[in-house]
Order: C-alpha cells, then structure tokens, then sequence
C-alpha cells in the first residue's frame, strides 16, 4: 500500500530494538536462520520438477515467495524467475520454460503465502493466473508499518533492522531473462526468499504478542483485493486515475476517451502506456485541445513519432468526445478537502492519535489520506455508509461510525465548503 498517509506517529529513534525482540519472541525463526544457509536450491526447468514443486506446495503450509520481471518497453510483463522457499528448498523456477497454471492454483491453495512489497508481484500472479484475489496473503511490508511506522520499508532494510542480516540489492534492474543468469544475478533472487520465512516468524511473533495480527492480516487481504481489482478496470474507467477536479466536463469527456484510447493501444502494440503518450502530454491534450497535428505537434511533449503514426486518429477520438451533450460527459470531480479554518483537521487528527495510541499502531497506519479523503466525500455528499472505502470496512468500522463520523459531521458545513459542495 502505497499512497499518501497522514503524519505518523513513530520516530525510528524511539523504536525498541527489533533484533532483540526477535529472537526472544520467536526462537523458531533463529532456527530457521541458522539452517537458511544450507537449504538446498534447485532450478526447475521441466514440468516433472514442477509436478514436484507443486507436491511440496501442497503439505508445506507457509511458503515464501518473490519474482523477477521485465516491464520496460511492454505493456506486459514478461516473467523470468519464480523464487519460492518452501522450508524444504529453495526453487528457482525458470518461468519461460514453464506452463504455470497448476503452480498458480496451488500458491493460491497455501495456508499463508508470504511477500515482501508484493504489489507488483500480485498484479503479475492475477494478470497471469487468472484466478480470484488471494486470501492468503501476509505481505511483511505491511506488517512491518505496524512495528515500525515506516510504511515502505524495503527488504533490505527489514533483513538488516529486524535479523541483522545484509544482503546485496544491486541486481533489481539487470536482464532476468538472459540465460544463464550470472552468479551474482542467482545469488541476489536466492536471497530475496532465503531469509523471508524468518523475517516473517519474528513479525508474526512481535504482531502476536502486541494483538495486532489480526489486524494486519486483514489489512494485507484487502490490499490483495485491491491489486485484484486494479487488474479489473475498464479502459473507460482509466481517465479517473488522471482526471483533476478542474477540469470541466468537456475536458473530463476528453479525457476518457483519451485514456481509454491509449490504454487499447498500448495493449494491442504491447508497449508501455507512457510510450503512447505521457502523462504529461495527456494533461497538455486536455487543456490546449489541438484541433489540428500541426498544433498536436507545437503544444504538447507528445512524441513526434507518435503523432505521425497515430495523430489523426487521436484528433478524431478527442473531437467526437468534444461533441458529447452535456448529460452524456463524466460527472464533475469533487474538489479535495481545503479549508483555512483548521477546526475539522484539528478535531479528526485529534480523533486519530487518540485511537492509535489505544491499539498500540501509527497514525499512518490506522488511518489513510486517501481514506479519510474518500470518506470526507462520502460525508459532504451525504452517500450512504456503504459507500465508506474498503479501507475503513473490517476492524477500523465501528471506530470510524461510532466516533470519527459524528466528529466530521459536527463539522459539516465547513466540510461542504471546504470541497465547493456548497
């Protein structure tokens, strides 16, 4: 989980030692990383060592997972790698080689499938599988914003706070699809699951010990939810992730059919969207509205190559957007939360430091600045409950009703006014 949070409240200076922690809470875990050294790793190239792998997955209960890709001029990612630790082994599994359905079905099968930052890795496991979000998912990313407040903890660091373990990260970027990889290449993808099976123990034991697994795990099915659904959006559904309150509804039509155009594009050549058109030059699209390629050319950043190949018809598709009756545009984006009058601010990150400090998490942890936006606009536009982000469904509810909504509506009004409803 990735978007902006509120302020936490942890400073990195003041956390306990987590080191220390670790091994007292779980001496399992140091069990596991005094044998991490010697777990075998074997490469799987062939189906009959598939067949087996997935026969491990099958009796292993928890198993680590990570993968390696290619993602920089397509559309779709290309899979190189899949490193899994079972407990038994370390597999490498020489994706290219490899039909993968039945060893999808079976990640999806395990008691708990673990992942460090495992938000690209999902969208490729949904993309590839085709199988339905997972519910199985312990991301210790995200279980590590709970100990820490720190809420992109990357890998490297987790292994180095947590177990004092150090491991080289140099290799993110190379070419996994070459063949064979170089031993530093190896080395690095057997380490991104090496240790992970022990890094979760001490997590799961800290959570466990302060009550705050279950929250946890909540919170990384529902992320795991969420990658799914991105995977799920129309094309004319695209323009909401570059739409701008400002824009009018002509723009806002504009926009759609912009998005969606590139979005097919971009997936019928199997390049990256940014190939099409950047961002940047969609924004310039949206607000100088060229109505010729000469202009396409002079007032946006669009690449001249693209404008060539594809100007013409882009022109067409941004005219008939222009032509929409009014009751035919998107409807208007409701303006963010902005007021001077910090009352309302004041009174909800009151609400939020008190109930953090309660349950024992950051602030950025309890509650979301995309969630509290989204619930603003559930209040001012008087939306029903349902509507509240996923978010804030689960273990964060009944705090949410019984005490941060009867805060925000003693504030309504100025709630209204502060995003243009009034």
């Amino acid at each position: 989980m990735t978007d902006d949070l509120t302020q936490s409240q942890a400073d990195p200076s003041d956390t306990p030692c987590l080191v220390e922690q670790a091994i007292a809470l779980s001496p399992q875990a140091a069990d596991l990383l005094d044998l991490a050294e010697e777990t075998p790793v074997i490469w799987v190239r062939e189906q009959y060592q598939l067949a087996e792998v997935i026969e491990d997955l099958a009796t292993c209960g928890r198993v680590a997972l990570d993968t390696e890709f290619i993602k920089r001029d397509t559309y779709y990612p290309r899979l190189a790698l899949v490193q899994l630790n079972t407990g038994n082994a370390i597999y490498l599994l020489d994706a290219p080689k490899l039909p993968l359905a039945e060893f999808w079905q079976a990640v999806s099968k395990v008691d708990i499938a673990i992942w460090h930052a495992c938000g690209e890795d999902l969208g490729i496991f949904y993309l590839l599988s085709g199988c339905p979000p997972l519910t199985n998912i312990f991301d210790t990313q995200i279980a590590l914003s709970y100990l820490t407040g720190q809420l992109q903890m990357g890998y490297q660091q987790a292994l180095a706070d947590i177990l004092e373990m150090h491991i080289d990260k140099e290799h993110s970027q190379s070419d996994w699809l070459i063949r064979p990889l170089s031993d530093e290449q190896e080395q690095y993808a057997i380490d991104d699951v090496r240790y992970l099976p022990a890094l979760y123990l001490v997590i799961e034991a800290q959570l466990k010990s302060s009550g705050l697994y279950d929250y946890v795990w909540e919170d990384c099915q529902l992320y795991a939810a969420e990658l799914y659904d991105i995977q799920q959006v129309e094309d004319d559904e695209m323009y909401l992730g570059l739409a701008d309150y400002r824009y009018t509804g002509e723009q806002l039509a504009m926009l759609k059919a912009l998005a969606a155009w590139r979005e097919a594009l971009a997936r019928a050549t199997n390049q990256p969207r940014t190939f099409v058109i950047k961002k940047q030059a969609v924004r310039e699209i949206i607000t100088e509205q060229p109505s010729n390629l000469r202009e396409l050319a002079h007032k946006t950043t669009m690449h001249r190559s693209m404008i060539r190949l594809y100007g013409e018809e882009l022109l067409s598709v941004i005219q008939q957007a222009k032509k929409l009756a009014p009751d035919h545009q998107p409807p208007p984006i409701l303006a963010p939360y902005r007021s001077k009058d910090k009352a309302l601010a004041n009174a909800v990150q009151d609400a939020i430091k008190k109930q953090a400090a309660l349950l024992g998490v950051p602030n950025n942890v309890l509650m979301r600045k995309k969630w509290l936006n989204e619930l603003y606009e559930v209040i001012a536009t008087d939306q029903p409950i349902a509507n509240l982000p996923e978010g804030l469904s689960g273990w964060r509810l009944n705090w949410v009703v019984d005490t941060l909504i009867p805060i925000i509506n003693t504030h309504k009004d100025e709630l209204k006014l502060g995003m243009g409803v009034i």
